[in-house]
């Protein structure tokens, strides 16, 4: 009996260590998303919860909800997809002349 560990991925077929990629890299990418969504919750409390005190913390929170909108119209939609650019293409030029 041999104390060296054996190597299982080189005794399966090329088409099993794919799959077992794949599983792993899913696995990884749904862990990631999980976060994201976790973070994502966590800052909209903190939109929600917290009144702003100025201008610019109102056109910060304008614009993620904006954001937000402007990701679920649909390709078809380029008129509202136009519009949304245009307001935040006035935000990130009013933040750059204050």
């Amino acid at each position: 009996m041999s104390d060296d560990p054996v190597e299982l991925d080189s005794r399966r077929g090329m088409a099993a260590q794919k799959a077992t990629g794949l599983r792993r890299i899913l696995a990884d990418a749904e862990a990631h998303a999980a976060v994201l969504r976790e973070r994502q919750l966590q800052i909209e409390r903190e939109l929600l919860d917290a009144p702003v005190s100025s201008w610019p913390e109102a056109a910060a929170k304008a614009r993620y909800v904006l954001n937000l909108y402007y990701a679920t119209l649909g390709a078809q939609d380029s008129h509202h997809r136009d519009l949304v650019a245009s307001v935040l293409k006035d935000f990130a030029r009013l933040d750059s002349e204050s």
